[in-house]
């Protein structure tokens, strides 16, 4: 049995990386050479009147490939008969679907029935990244969409409850390793997130209701401050920042968060939890190391881009990135 499971493994990771090997940074050069130059005007545009947009891009590509792989099913809209993706809980709190539709319909209009949602999306959250003082790097385009959305698979994203245990079974299950983890962790540096999703830590921690039933493994300053911004655990509307004082950057003061204890949610906390992830949270504590971890990014988000891809004849090219054809 064991010895099956394995093979089902390698087969997994076999076909995983030759989806992958079908993508290509120049996969449009001849069809649709300026789909770069599109996207990156609407998001030079887009981020200078809402730079707050960053994040929640970037989450959007993470959301979307660690469901059915980078196929651009997070985008699609329930139907009459199906919840999809975007209506389950865990997304909710995603923003920038409208965006997006007006960023595909300029792609559209430059090169028609050409360029997929998913490929969109995986250069919007690299532009994302890049425009708020992040890493650039090349991106393997030659995604096709999916057809497919389904609420109940979103099981699969990492939770910001999380320990270090569960994240790393889930990050396996998409061929993605520990320092894949806490590397793109730090996409956390940009972006907001709702006081809901992490005042468990806050409040009623183990469950014996009372005013000191806080997470331990949260520095208490911190906690305080949390607790003053989030005042309940039935806030369902106030926003705080993920990296405090410099949320709209892209920088390694995340790093020096989590080594405080001070990361915002238990999956942050939880790098600290494991040899490994700790020493590499200490080493960019400091920011001594910002070439170093740029480079590492840019490596993960290339290697989570080429999550369980559709290519080929595989999928479709979405019109409308809201509905299937």
């Amino acid at each position: 049995m064991a010895s099956r499971a394995a093979v089902l493994a390698l087969l997994l990771s076999a076909l995983a990386a030759a989806a992958s090997a079908q993508l290509d940074v120049k996969f449009y050069s001849q069809s649709c050479p300026s789909v770069e130059d599109v996207v990156r005007k609407e998001m030079v545009r887009a981020l200078a009147a809402a730079p707050s947009l960053a994040g929640p891009l970037l989450r959007m590509h993470f959301h979307d490939c660690f469901v059915r792989g980078c196929d651009g099913s997070v985008l699609l809209d329930s139907t009459a008969g199906n919840t999809a993706e975007k209506d389950a809980k865990p997304n909710l709190t995603l923003r920038g679907f409208g965006f997006i539709e007006r960023v595909k319909a300029a792609v559209e209009k430059a090169c028609p029935d050409t360029v997929s949602c998913a490929d969109v999306l995986a250069l919007m959250a690299r532009d994302a990244v890049w425009l708020s003082k992040g890493p650039f790097w090349a991106v393997p385009l030659g995604r096709r969409d999916g057809r497919v959305s389904i609420s109940n698979e979103t099981d699969q994203l990492p939770p910001p409850s999380g320990n270090f245990t569960e994240l790393t079974q889930l990050f396996a299950a998409k061929n993605l390793d520990a320092k894949d983890l806490v590397v793109l962790s730090a996409g956390h540096t940009i972006g907001t997130s709702h006081c809901f999703s992490f005042s468990d830590r806050l409040y009623n921690f183990t469950g014996m209701d009372n005013a000191r039933d806080t997470d331990p493994t949260l520095d208490p300053l911190y906690m305080a401050r949390l607790r003053a911004k989030c005042p309940s655990l039935d806030d369902n509307t106030t926003l705080v920042e993920m990296d405090p004082g410099s949320f709209k950057t892209f920088d390694l003061s995340y790093y020096g968060h989590v080594a405080k204890r001070r990361g915002l949610f238990h999956s942050d906390g939880a790098l600290l939890t494991d040899p490994s992830t700790r020493a590499y949270v200490l080493r960019h504590a400091g920011g001594a190391y910002r070439e170093e971890f740029f480079a590492d990014f840019a490596t993960s988000m290339v290697k989570m881009g080429s999550v369980e891809v559709l290519t080929g004849t595989q999928g479709e090219i979405r019109k409308k990135c809201s509905v299937v054809n």
